[in-house]
């Protein structure tokens, strides 16, 4: 036994060292979320559709409950399945389109972004080692010694942040005061002008700074009790909150919200519905782009807003048909390696125009006008942005190489746009391969991937070598050999389900009926979130570990001044 221990011992550094590697050639950085939650159905393909959601399920393991067994090491080209022998007897071409079976190995894309990071962008040998292991477990695994011999793989904030910060101090970075006083006044000139034509309120007073912190406070709060109506705080129900009560009267608040504006009328330039939150939304992109740097690889999706399930269910059927469905859709792009949300992009479903929502749902082709808004500050730094079937298509791909944007999407015959895709790639064969069987054809520097896994996956990349494999893992039934860039989109997408998983449950459950405010409300709580990533990200966090709904809840008595946030030097 002792024999065994030391021969474990001697293998260690390598095994380390191994996983450093493969680490790196993912480019993932470590999760800085640190909080215990299971992930999303065990599903690794997390797509933006749910159509595209119920055609990857079949791919999930059924025995989720059982633990997987220590981290086996195998050489990458064991990981590797064969080609089908009729495969290998197609033509170089088809149909003339340019598409190749000839496969050639080329470089990953180098991140032009560091900000004197440390670069993870060096390509993994063909001879180096693949882990078989949860992605997550993995991280967890060599997060001591990436982070305590090499120091950490990204360095995000672009602003050190004192020890003693508080969570006022990182929700101001995106909502200071500047923004919080013109709500002040937009707020009281709405009032002003509502009262000269509707009539005289005596009960009005103009409302303050502090009130306007207070105010924000409330609703903050809605999102640590779950509770969709915030007057609950003043009721004598379960959701009263006698401490946080007292800082202002029902009667005030209710005034506050009723005349509650950041932006009180249309100017001449405004031509659009969200023109009363569009000042605000822009300020907060400029805000979000000064404040963080994101890793390369990027996920462009929409964030789980949906009503709160707890709350769903006690719903009648007569209060569910009374609430009106949302009239917006929320798309972001957002850094993989933290949960960080860098670009936020606002559809109508009644928009002007084709830029509407319900074209969009019709037309992969818009989605593509999507994509392109949320990577219009992307262009010449080689960020990796991973993408669901609506999004995927040569076209847009090809554009976006043009740009320096590199690309890695799940296709889909039903929503994707596969206009330039050979057709023999986009056909299921009568008899299933076995798992982890593929085929791959390449035009260029762009690679359509066929995959087998209880179902046939498509994925289209400029950013992964054909020629490099890797393993999804599974818990009873061991890895499954993939190429590359399907294990690395499965990955990345993965950080997208804990985000959704753990904290979109902490988006502000008020829910008003005018569009404008539910924009505002979720932009609010996307800010809060990211506050907290970088909170995670500081050396406040060492100093107090405040988890999400600790971090929520004092910033909410900081807003109320029921706690001292005076700014650090």
């Amino acid at each position: 036994m002792a024999e065994g221990g030391g021969g474990a011992r001697r293998r260690a550094p390598a095994l380390l060292e191994a996983a450093r590697a493969r680490y790196e050639s993912l480019h993932i950085s470590d999760d800085v979320f640190g909080e215990s939650g299971p992930d999303s159905g065990g599903n690794p393909f997390y797509s933006t559709s749910a159509a595209s959601r119920s055609s990857s399920a079949a791919s999930s393991d059924d025995d989720e409950h059982e633990r997987p067994g220590p981290p086996p090491c195998v050489p990458a080209a064991a990981a590797a399945a064969p080609e089908p022998e009729e495969e290998e007897e197609e033509e170089e071409e088809e149909d003339g389109s340019g598409w190749s079976a000839a496969l050639r190995d080329r470089p990953p894309p180098r991140f032009e972004d560091t900000g004197g990071r440390r670069s993870t962008t060096e390509p993994r040998r063909p001879g180096s080692l693949t882990l078989w292991i949860r992605v997550s477990e993995f991280a967890r695994f060599v997060r001591r010694v990436v982070q305590s011999e090499a120091g950490p793989l990204v360095v995000c904030p672009t602003r050190k942040m004192p020890p003693s910060a508080s969570a006022m101090d990182f929700f101001q970075l995106f909502v200071p005061d500047n923004m919080l006083k013109n709500m002040v006044v937009q707020t009281n000139l709405y009032a002003r002008k509502f009262q000269e034509r509707f009539g005289s309120d005596g009960a009005w007073a103009d409302v303050t700074l502090a009130e306007m912190k207070a105010f924000l406070g409330y609703m903050v709060s809605t999102s640590i009790s779950h509770c969709e109506s915030v007057l609950s705080i003043w009721s004598g129900g379960f959701y009263s909150n006698r401490g946080l009560a007292g800082v202002m009267s029902q009667a005030r608040f209710e005034k506050i919200l009723k005349y509650f504006h950041v932006v009180a009328f249309r100017s001449s330039q405004a031509t659009h519905g969200l023109y009363k939150v569009q000042p605000f939304l822009d300020a907060l992109q400029s805000s979000f782009d000064a404040a963080f740097r994101p890793s390369q690889t990027q996920v462009l999706h929409e964030p789980l807003i949906d009503e709160d399930p707890v709350f769903i269910a006690t719903c009648t059927e007569r209060e569910l048909r009374k609430r009106k469905k949302r009239k917006f859709s929320l798309w972001v792009r957002q850094c993989s390696a933290t949960g960080f949300i860098v670009q936020i992009y606002v559809h109508l479903k009644e928009g002007m125009g084709p830029d509407g929502l319900d074209a969009l749902k019709n037309k992969p082709q818009l989605h593509g006008a999507v994509a392109r808004n949320l990577c219009r500050n992307a262009a010449g730094k080689n960020y990796i942005v991973f993408t669901g079937p609506s999004i995927t298509s040569l076209a847009l791909f090809e554009e976006f190489e043009k740009q320096g944007i590199y690309c890695c999407g799940l296709l889909s015959s039903q929503k994707s746009d596969c206009t330039g895709l050979p057709r023999s790639m986009l056909a299921s064969p009568a008899t299933p391969p076995a798992r982890g069987q593929h085929r791959i054809r390449t035009k260029g520097s762009m690679s359509l991937i066929c995959w087998y896994n209880k179902g046939h996956f498509r994925f289209l990349t400029n950013a992964y070598s054909p020629l490099q494999h890797g393993a999804i893992i599974k818990r009873r039934s061991g890895g499954v050999p993939c190429p590359l860039a399907v294990e690395a989109f499965a990955a990345h997408l993965s950080y997208i389900c804990r985000y959704d998983d753990k904290y979109s449950k902490y988006f502000i459950s008020h829910k008003p009926n005018k569009t404008w405010q539910q924009v505002f409300w979720f932009a609010v709580s996307i800010a809060i979130n990211n506050a907290y990533i970088l909170y995670k990200l500081s050396d406040a966090y060492h100093v107090q570990r405040y988890s999400r709904a600790q971090f929520g809840e004092r910033l909410v008595r900081e807003l109320l001044g029921l706690e001292d946030a005076s700014p650090t030097p």
